[in-house]
Protein backbone atom coordinates (compact mmCIF):
# COMPACT_ATOMS: atom_id res chain seq x y z
CA UNK A 1 0.00 0.00 0.00
CA UNK A 2 2.84 2.35 0.59
CA UNK A 3 4.28 1.89 -2.23
CA UNK A 4 1.09 2.11 -4.33
CA UNK A 5 0.89 5.76 -2.55
CA UNK A 6 4.89 6.53 -3.33
CA UNK A 7 3.87 6.04 -6.71
CA UNK A 8 0.72 7.93 -6.62
CA UNK A 9 2.68 10.75 -5.31
CA UNK A 10 4.89 11.21 -8.29
CA UNK A 11 1.78 11.18 -10.98
CA UNK A 12 0.23 13.95 -12.14
CA UNK A 13 -3.71 14.39 -10.93
CA UNK A 14 -6.12 13.71 -13.58
CA UNK A 15 -7.46 17.33 -13.19
CA UNK A 16 -3.83 19.11 -13.97
CA UNK A 17 -3.31 16.52 -17.33
CA UNK A 18 -6.07 17.69 -18.57
CA UNK A 19 -5.53 21.64 -17.99
CA UNK A 20 -2.47 21.16 -19.26
CA UNK A 21 -2.88 20.79 -22.87
CA UNK A 22 -6.14 22.93 -22.62
CA UNK A 23 -3.73 25.87 -21.44
CA UNK A 24 -1.07 25.49 -24.18
CA UNK A 25 -3.55 25.35 -26.91
CA UNK A 26 -5.03 28.81 -25.94
CA UNK A 27 -1.76 29.81 -25.81
CA UNK A 28 -0.91 28.88 -29.15
CA UNK A 29 -4.44 30.37 -30.13
CA UNK A 30 -3.39 33.79 -28.63
CA UNK A 31 0.33 33.59 -30.04
CA UNK A 32 -1.56 33.40 -33.60
CA UNK A 33 -4.33 35.51 -32.97
CA UNK A 34 -2.38 39.03 -31.85
CA UNK A 35 0.17 38.72 -34.73
CA UNK A 36 -2.50 38.56 -37.13
CA UNK A 37 -4.52 40.98 -35.67
CA UNK A 38 -1.25 43.20 -35.24
CA UNK A 39 -1.13 42.90 -38.88
CA UNK A 40 -5.02 43.31 -39.94
CA UNK A 41 -6.79 44.02 -37.23
CA UNK A 42 -10.23 42.51 -35.70
CA UNK A 43 -12.22 42.65 -39.34
CA UNK A 44 -9.26 41.55 -41.61
CA UNK A 45 -8.84 38.31 -39.65
CA UNK A 46 -10.94 34.92 -40.15
CA UNK A 47 -10.95 32.58 -37.53
CA UNK A 48 -9.78 30.17 -39.95
CA UNK A 49 -6.65 31.70 -40.85
CA UNK A 50 -6.23 31.84 -36.92
CA UNK A 51 -6.91 28.37 -36.46
CA UNK A 52 -4.21 27.62 -39.54
CA UNK A 53 -1.89 29.68 -37.97
CA UNK A 54 -1.97 27.85 -34.54
CA UNK A 55 -1.85 24.61 -36.24
CA UNK A 56 -6.00 23.97 -34.75
CA UNK A 57 -9.15 23.63 -35.99
CA UNK A 58 -11.88 26.77 -36.06
CA UNK A 59 -13.77 24.46 -33.66
CA UNK A 60 -10.93 25.37 -30.90
CA UNK A 61 -11.08 28.95 -31.36
CA UNK A 62 -14.67 28.43 -30.49
CA UNK A 63 -14.28 25.97 -27.55
CA UNK A 64 -11.25 28.38 -25.86
CA UNK A 65 -13.00 32.11 -26.90
CA UNK A 66 -16.41 30.91 -27.63
CA UNK A 67 -15.93 34.19 -30.71
CA UNK A 68 -13.46 35.72 -32.70
CA UNK A 69 -13.87 39.08 -30.60
CA UNK A 70 -13.61 37.70 -27.21
CA UNK A 71 -9.92 36.21 -28.54
CA UNK A 72 -9.26 39.68 -29.71
CA UNK A 73 -10.09 41.48 -26.83
CA UNK A 74 -8.50 38.92 -24.74
CA UNK A 75 -5.23 39.02 -27.01
CA UNK A 76 -5.03 43.14 -27.01
CA UNK A 77 -5.52 42.76 -22.76
CA UNK A 78 -2.19 40.20 -23.01
CA UNK A 79 -0.24 42.10 -25.59
CA UNK A 80 -0.63 45.64 -23.70
CA UNK A 81 0.31 44.14 -20.95
CA UNK A 82 3.69 42.85 -22.35
CA UNK A 83 4.32 46.54 -23.74
CA UNK A 84 3.85 47.43 -19.96
CA UNK A 85 6.75 45.13 -18.69
CA UNK A 86 9.38 46.13 -21.61
CA UNK A 87 8.41 49.86 -21.29
CA UNK A 88 9.11 48.69 -17.40
CA UNK A 89 12.67 47.03 -18.13
CA UNK A 90 13.26 49.96 -20.74
CA UNK A 91 13.15 52.39 -18.10
CA UNK A 92 14.39 50.35 -14.59
CA UNK A 93 18.16 51.99 -15.36
CA UNK A 94 17.04 55.75 -16.37
CA UNK A 95 18.91 58.22 -14.46
CA UNK A 96 16.59 60.90 -13.69
CA UNK A 97 12.63 61.40 -14.12
CA UNK A 98 12.97 63.15 -17.43
CA UNK A 99 14.56 59.91 -18.53
CA UNK A 100 12.45 57.63 -16.79
CA UNK A 101 9.13 59.14 -18.70
CA UNK A 102 11.18 59.19 -22.12
CA UNK A 103 12.15 55.82 -21.92
CA UNK A 104 8.15 54.90 -20.65
CA UNK A 105 6.66 57.13 -23.95
CA UNK A 106 9.37 55.50 -26.41
CA UNK A 107 8.24 51.65 -25.17
CA UNK A 108 4.48 52.38 -25.28
CA UNK A 109 3.77 54.97 -28.09
CA UNK A 110 3.37 53.60 -31.39
CA UNK A 111 3.44 50.13 -30.24
CA UNK A 112 1.23 47.64 -32.02
CA UNK A 113 0.38 46.45 -28.32
CA UNK A 114 -1.42 49.44 -27.71
CA UNK A 115 -3.20 50.05 -30.95
CA UNK A 116 -4.65 46.71 -30.47
CA UNK A 117 -5.64 47.93 -26.71
CA UNK A 118 -7.55 50.43 -28.02
CA UNK A 119 -9.41 48.87 -30.71
CA UNK A 120 -10.54 46.37 -27.64
CA UNK A 121 -11.47 49.20 -25.44
CA UNK A 122 -13.79 50.24 -28.85
CA UNK A 123 -15.35 47.04 -28.72
CA UNK A 124 -16.16 46.59 -25.38
CA UNK A 125 -18.57 49.50 -26.04
CA UNK A 126 -20.59 47.25 -27.70
CA UNK A 127 -19.77 43.96 -26.60
CA UNK A 128 -20.24 44.94 -22.57
CA UNK A 129 -19.81 41.22 -21.80
CA UNK A 130 -15.70 41.63 -22.82
CA UNK A 131 -15.64 44.58 -19.85
CA UNK A 132 -14.71 42.68 -17.11
CA UNK A 133 -11.40 41.14 -18.83
CA UNK A 134 -10.40 45.06 -19.95
CA UNK A 135 -11.32 46.16 -15.80
CA UNK A 136 -8.91 43.45 -15.15
CA UNK A 137 -6.13 44.58 -17.27
CA UNK A 138 -6.13 48.33 -16.52
CA UNK A 139 -5.67 46.84 -12.73
CA UNK A 140 -3.18 45.52 -13.74
CA UNK A 141 -1.60 47.63 -15.48
CA UNK A 142 -2.07 50.13 -12.30
CA UNK A 143 -0.97 48.41 -10.18
CA UNK A 144 2.51 47.33 -12.14
CA UNK A 145 3.07 50.58 -12.76
CA UNK A 146 2.51 51.93 -9.55
CA UNK A 147 5.29 49.58 -8.38
CA UNK A 148 7.67 49.71 -10.98
CA UNK A 149 7.81 53.87 -10.33
CA UNK A 150 7.81 53.17 -6.92
CA UNK A 151 10.80 50.89 -6.76
CA UNK A 152 12.89 53.27 -9.08
CA UNK A 153 12.01 55.95 -7.37
CA UNK A 154 13.35 54.24 -3.71
CA UNK A 155 16.44 53.16 -5.12
CA UNK A 156 17.42 56.70 -7.21
CA UNK A 157 16.11 58.38 -4.19
CA UNK A 158 13.68 60.83 -5.89
CA UNK A 159 11.31 62.68 -3.91
CA UNK A 160 7.96 61.82 -3.23
CA UNK A 161 5.69 64.95 -4.24
CA UNK A 162 2.48 62.64 -5.21
CA UNK A 163 1.35 59.02 -4.97
CA UNK A 164 2.67 56.43 -6.81
CA UNK A 165 -0.51 54.78 -8.02
CA UNK A 166 -1.68 58.42 -9.22
CA UNK A 167 1.43 58.84 -11.59
CA UNK A 168 0.73 55.23 -12.76
CA UNK A 169 -3.01 55.77 -13.95
CA UNK A 170 -2.44 59.49 -15.65
CA UNK A 171 0.50 57.78 -17.84
CA UNK A 172 -1.84 55.35 -19.22
CA UNK A 173 -5.09 57.64 -19.38
CA UNK A 174 -2.61 59.98 -21.84
CA UNK A 175 -0.95 57.10 -23.47
CA UNK A 176 -4.40 55.61 -24.55
CA UNK A 177 -5.93 59.39 -25.51
CA UNK A 178 -2.28 59.88 -27.07
CA UNK A 179 -2.63 56.87 -29.48
CA UNK A 180 -6.20 57.67 -30.29
CA UNK A 181 -5.48 60.94 -31.75
CA UNK A 182 -2.16 59.28 -33.58
CA UNK A 183 -4.50 56.47 -35.00
CA UNK A 184 -7.58 59.28 -36.31
CA UNK A 185 -5.23 61.71 -37.71
CA UNK A 186 -2.20 61.82 -39.62
CA UNK A 187 0.14 62.33 -36.62
CA UNK A 188 3.49 60.16 -36.56
CA UNK A 189 5.01 58.40 -33.73
CA UNK A 190 7.40 60.66 -33.26
CA UNK A 191 5.01 63.83 -32.99
CA UNK A 192 3.08 61.42 -30.49
CA UNK A 193 6.05 60.55 -28.40
CA UNK A 194 6.46 64.63 -28.17
CA UNK A 195 3.03 65.36 -27.23
CA UNK A 196 2.61 62.69 -24.59
CA UNK A 197 6.18 63.74 -23.30
CA UNK A 198 4.77 67.25 -23.00
CA UNK A 199 1.40 66.60 -21.62
CA UNK A 200 3.44 64.57 -18.57
CA UNK A 201 6.34 67.84 -18.03
CA UNK A 202 3.31 70.17 -18.24
CA UNK A 203 0.23 68.70 -16.47
CA UNK A 204 -1.50 71.52 -14.77
CA UNK A 205 -2.75 69.29 -11.72
CA UNK A 206 1.22 69.00 -10.35
CA UNK A 207 1.23 71.50 -7.45
CA UNK A 208 4.91 70.13 -6.09
CA UNK A 209 8.38 68.95 -7.73
CA UNK A 210 8.22 65.39 -8.63
CA UNK A 211 10.74 62.52 -10.13
CA UNK A 212 9.82 64.32 -13.85
CA UNK A 213 11.51 67.46 -12.56
CA UNK A 214 15.12 66.33 -11.36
Amino acid sequence: MANVQALAAHLPSEPRAVREPGRRMRSRLLDAAVELFKARGLSGVAVAEIAAAAGAYPSQVTYYFRTKEALFVEAACREVLYVARQAEEAAASAASGPDYNRRLVETVIGSPGLALFVEALSLTRRRQDLSPLIERTFERLHAEGDRAYADTRARRGWPQAEDAATVARRFWTLALGVALREGATEASVAEAVEEMTALIRHDPRRHAPTAGDR
